[in-house]
């Protein structure tokens, strides 16, 4: 796995590019449970919300690692 992406001539961290995605997921995925009212059975929401983020980084970081590998 490339530690970073050239982007137009400016070098990203892969993992900063990948935490912008997973946030982009997880707000989606937010908001979606919002309208469904799921959150009424949650204990912890910002724990659920940190832990929802993790689980998705760590899968779009396995898929990245298969993609480049």
């Amino acid at each position: 796995m490339p530690a970073e992406l050239d982007i137009y001539g400016v070098f990203v961290p892969t993992l900063l590019c990948l935490m912008l995605a997973a946030y982009a997921l997880k707000s989606g995925v937010q908001a979606l449970l919002q309208r469904t009212t799921f959150y009424r059975w949650i204990w912890h929401p910002a724990l659920f919300n940190f832990a929802l983020f993790v689980l998705l980084l760590g899968g779009l970081f396995a898929m990245f690692r298969q993609v480049t590998s």
